[in-house]
Formats: structure tokens, C-alpha cells, sequence
């Protein structure tokens, strides 16, 4: 098939597999940074009653003092190419363990000047971060602070188990730290959601549970106080409300791992441009067979070496369905650089099967 007077077109709309897919989560804006006094009551005259003690109560007090605020310095260059401060954004991040690791979003920490952040901590005092590493392709990043001698990490849930229709708690900072803790909870909306098909690199949970500028980063918790995902974007448009996504944790820690032992995300590269039948279809072009049709390979990219060419279409990988590039991007990351996978293709109208060995692609 001849396609190549749209593959512009294709391109612009795809990014490529291994190469560098860019987030596209609908993150917020800069987050709100005017001054708001809230006056925090937290004098108890007596005990809370079993009424009143619920779940999103105890859920809170197990997992709200491991929930950070953090303040990034954004500067950027102007006309004459000096550094100028552009401004200051304000996220939330979750403490993940007793070393002081903290797990939040790319863009609540890029463009901090020289790597460092403000660390909010819900003691109420503050200690100076350091990036140590980002991954724009999954909006996440890994701030590391000095550990308090009161540190009290959040426990970590398991994702892959969790039920629409469970409860979902979600802690993080709206508007700015003048909101610092905020709690609110709803229930899990729905799994493996996408809403992003071109950039977004595994599904997300949706969520009831209010996701406002400023709780990017923060926790997303369940009924047991355990952190189930990292809150990272909601859909704003009018008439829309109560719909907001979470990373789940078990893709994430997958991510926060690498980024911890590398200082990067280190993860298998396959080498395609590749688009989806509907993606396709928006500019025009069909094609037979099932599957993703490559528009572009890297000439020295591990499918190219294989013998795939622009014009085949991708059906199944290791025996597994390929209709959507989320499908695909699951079955690569799920594997290692090095690793050995059985591609099937149509070329020519002929199915055909290879064997393809992986490379490697980090997020540096």
C-alpha cells in the first residue's frame, strides 16, 4: 500500500514507541498561587464516636502524614537568552519509603533550577528536595529529602486488585499549600481507562474523588489507607465534573524503581511509528488486516533489523492481540532490554512472524 503522501500527517499524530512518547494526561495549569488564609481547626473537645470514625477517617490519619507539598522556582530563558523567573508551581508528592523518596508527577518538578524543590511536610516544616530523576512519558519523577526522624511512609497498595466501585480517598494540596492535607473521597470510577491514545504509556484509574490544581502528585488511597495511584490529571471542560485519573501504583513503582536505581527510566525499545486503525482513519488512509500500520521505522532500530517495513501492520506480539498502541506499549514494557519477543505482521497481505530482540531507550 502506498501511504507515504500522508505519513506527515501520521507522524504528527503519533509519537514513536521507544523513542519518546510525551505525556498527555490533560495536566493542569500552573497551579493557583494567590494567598488564602485557612485557619486550621484541629482541636478535639472529645472522642470521635464509632459513627463518625469511618473509614475515610482512618484511612486519612494512616496515609495524610506521608503526603508532601512541593514548591518548584520555575526559571526559563528569555529573548536574549538570559535566566529569568518565570514564576513558582506548587504539587503534591507521596513519601514512599524510610529513606525519604518521594514519588510525584514530571511536571509538578520540571524546570526546577538545579534540581531542587521546597518539601512541605505535614509537621508542618520544610527541607529542601533534589530531583533525582523524571520521566516525561509517564508524567512521574522521584524527589529525595533528608529523612525526618519522624518519618512515617505511606503504604504502598496493590492496583492490579482494586473494583469499581471501591472507595478512592485522595490526599494532596489543591490551590496551592494554603489547602495543604486536603482530603476527599469518592469511589473507583472505572480501570483501564485511556484518554490519551497516542501518548500515554499504560491505563488509568478513574475516579470520583474531587482532583483539583495543586493534588497532582498526591496520593490516591484506599479504604485500608494504602496508596493505590498517583493523582495526575482530571478533564476539565463545562458540564464536566467528578472525572479525574490516578497512575496506578503497580506501573508506577515499576517506573519509581528504575528512577531510584538509574536516576532514569530504563525500558525496551522496539523502534515503530506506528498508528491505529481510527488514527488512520482521521487522516484518510486504510488499510487491510488487523492490527497497527508502521508509518516509520528506525533504520537501526530492532524492528527494522528484524525485516519489518513501513507499510506492515503489527497483529499479535508474543501471541497476544495488537489492536491499539496501549496494547502495544503494555506487551514491550512488560519485557527488558535484550529480551526476545515473536512479532506477527502482515506484509504484503502475508501474515508473517519474527523474532525481534528488543533495545534499550531510557528517559535521559
Amino acid at each position: 500500500m502506498n501511504f507515504s503522501k500522508y505519513k506527515k500527517s501520521i507522524i504528527a499524530c503519533v509519537l514513536a514507541l521507544g523513542i519518546g512518547v510525551g505525556g498527555g494526561y490533560y495536566f493542569f495549569g500552573n497551579p493557583v498561587t494567590h494567598q488564602t488564609t485557612v485557619k486550621e481547626q484541629t482541636k478535639q473537645t472529645k472522642p470521635i464516636t464509632d459513627t463518625r470514625n469511618t473509614y475515610v477517617v482512618q484511612a486519612a490519619k494512616e496515609s495524610g502524614p506521608a503526603v508532601v507539598g512541593i514548591t518548584t522556582q520555575v526559571f526559563q530563558k528569555d529573548i536574549f537568552n538570559r535566566t529569568i523567573y518565570a514564576g513558582e508551581g506548587v504539587g503534591s508528592g507521596a513519601l514512599i519509603d524510610n529513606d525519604g523518596h518521594i514519588v510525584t508527577n514530571n511536571h509538578v518538578v520540571a524546570g526546577a533550577k538545579n534540581g531542587e524543590v521546597t518539601v512541605s511536610l505535614s509537621n508542618g516544616s520544610t527541607v529542601t528536595g533534589t530531583v533525582i530523576g523524571t520521566d516525561a512519558q509517564t508524567d512521574l519523577a522521584v524527589v529525595k529529602i533528608d529523612p525526618p526522624k519522624d518519618i512515617q511512609p505511606i503504604k504502598i497498595g496493590d492496583s492490579d486488585s482494586l473494583q469499581v466501585g471501591e472507595p478512592a480517598i485522595a490526599i494532596g494540596n489543591p490551590l496551592g499549600l494554603e489547602f495543604k492535607g486536603s482530603v476527599t473521597s469518592g469511589v473507583i470510577s472505572a480501570l483501564a481507562r485511556t484518554i490519551d491514545d497516542q501518548g500515554q504509556r499504560f491505563p488509568l484509574i478513574q475516579t470520583d474523588a474531587a482532583i483539583n490544581p495543586g493534588n497532582s502528585g498526591g496520593a490516591l488511597i484506599n479504604a485500608d489507607g494504602e496508596l493505590i495511584g498517583i493523582n495526575s490529571s482530571k478533564i476539565s471542560k463545562e458540564g464536566v465534573e467528578g472525572m479525574g485519573f490516578a497512575i496506578p501504583i503497580n506501573s508506577a513503582m515499576t517506573v519509581v524503581d528504575s528512577i531510584i536505581k538509574n536516576g532514569k527510566v530504563v525500558r525496551p525499545y522496539i523502534g515503530v511509528w506506528a498508528v491505529d486503525r481510527q488514527t488512520a482513519a482521521r487522516n484518510n488512509v486504510s488499510y487491510e488486516g488487523e492490527g497497527l500500520l508502521i508509518v516509520q521505522l528506525d533504520a537501526n532500530g530492532p524492528a527494522a533489523q528484524a525485516g519489518l517495513v513501513e507499510g506492515d501492520t503489527i497483529a499479535q506480539v508474543d501471541g497476544k492481540d495488537i489492536s491499539t498502541l496501549l496494547e502495544l506499549k503494555e506487551q514491550i514494557d512488560a519485557k527488558s532490554p535484550g529480551d526476545t519477543v515473536l512479532v506477527s505482521y502482515t506484509h504484503n497481505g502475508k501474515m508473517k512472524s519474527t523474532q525481534l530482540k528488543l533495545g534499550q531507550a531510557s528517559s535521559n
